[in-house]
């Protein structure tokens, strides 16, 4: 991290920002909650948080609602299962602000902005986003960088 950036950490979450606008959120495999904890905003269209219950919890039997939702952005969680990934991140012209470096069980959502993925060692990760898929062609905008070091 530098001082420039906007990044920092409260609640056990790392907040990626830049320029008043928040890129990600990640958590660490070692963060730990007492009890169940959401980091994001209750308006935030994907829900990030931890699950936390003493033993003997159970919760009781249910489903959930249908409730027509408009969803306009696109957001994207990932948990590094093995391996070791850099995560850029780049303002709206194109220039690399901060790199995030994940390990095996650190995970992140990728919120808003222009990021890349970069492997650093073979990975598998589980990736979870918003659906339906529309195809790369909808869903993705690729974008010339200026600093992609």
């Amino acid at each position: 991290m530098t001082a420039t950036d906007e990044s920092k950490i409260k609640s056990g979450v790392e907040t990626i920002g830049h320029a008043g606008i928040t890129y990600a959120e990640v958590i660490r495999a070692d963060t730990q909650v007492p009890v169940t904890k959401f980091f994001s905003p209750a308006h935030s269209s994907f829900q990030f948080g931890l699950l936390a219950h003493e033993a003997g919890f159970v919760e009781a039997p249910h489903y959930h609602k249908t409730v027509e939702r408009t969803i306009s952005d696109l957001q994207q969680m990932f948990v590094v299962q093995r391996g070791v990934v850099a995560v850029d991140f780049f303002d709206e012209q194109g220039n690399r602000f901060q790199e995030v470096i994940l390990r095996a069980g650190d995970g992140i959502v990728l919120i808003h902005g222009i990021h890349s993925v970069r492997v650093l060692e073979d990975m598998q990760c589980i990736s979870v986003k918003q659906g339906p898929f529309l195809g790369a062609e909808n869903d993705k905008i690729d974008v010339e960088v200026q600093n992609n070091q």
